[in-house]
């Protein structure tokens, strides 16, 4: 006499554990590119506030505001990745929001403004990556 199983084979619960890991995975880098883009599109309002303030910045003043005295272009050894909290993003972030949260750590990103003649661009980089924006509000890289 034949006797009926009411179980899953193993066979069955293999194929539901590996549609759930492919779905996980799928999942997982979605999440990852959205949080991705939605620091870079962060990142990319926070330097049109800074070009904003630099434009009050020279209304007041006469001249924006560089975070280096000697118009060296903003280089990687003048930045801290790891907090951008205690970095050039904090300097500026006290020189013109008057110390206003603008640049957050959990951007990851550091950003500088580097004097180019007479006029400025403003740097950001995650360490990987380097995006800029100029008096003119040119991106390098363009924005998509």
């Amino acid at each position: 006499m034949a006797t009926k199983s009411s179980g899953f084979s193993l066979i069955e619960l293999l194929v539901v554990v590996a549609i759930i890991g492919i779905l996980t995975a799928v999942g997982t880098l979605s999440y990852q590119g959205y949080m991705s883009g939605a620091k870079r599109t962060s990142l990319e309002n926070a330097m049109q506030q800074i070009s904003l303030a630099q434009t009050e910045e020279y209304s007041n003043a006469g001249d924006y505001y560089f975070t280096s005295d000697d118009g060296l272009e903003c280089s990687t050894d003048m930045l801290n990745f790891t907090n951008p909290a205690d970095g050039m993003s904090k300097l500026i972030e006290n020189a013109l929001f008057d110390g206003g949260d603008i640049i957050t750590t959990a951007m990851g990103w550091e950003v500088c403004v580097a004097e180019v003649g007479s006029s400025y661009k403003i740097v950001a980089t995650d360490g990987k990556e380097k995006i800029t924006l100029n008096a003119n509000g040119v991106w390098d890289p363009p924005k998509n």
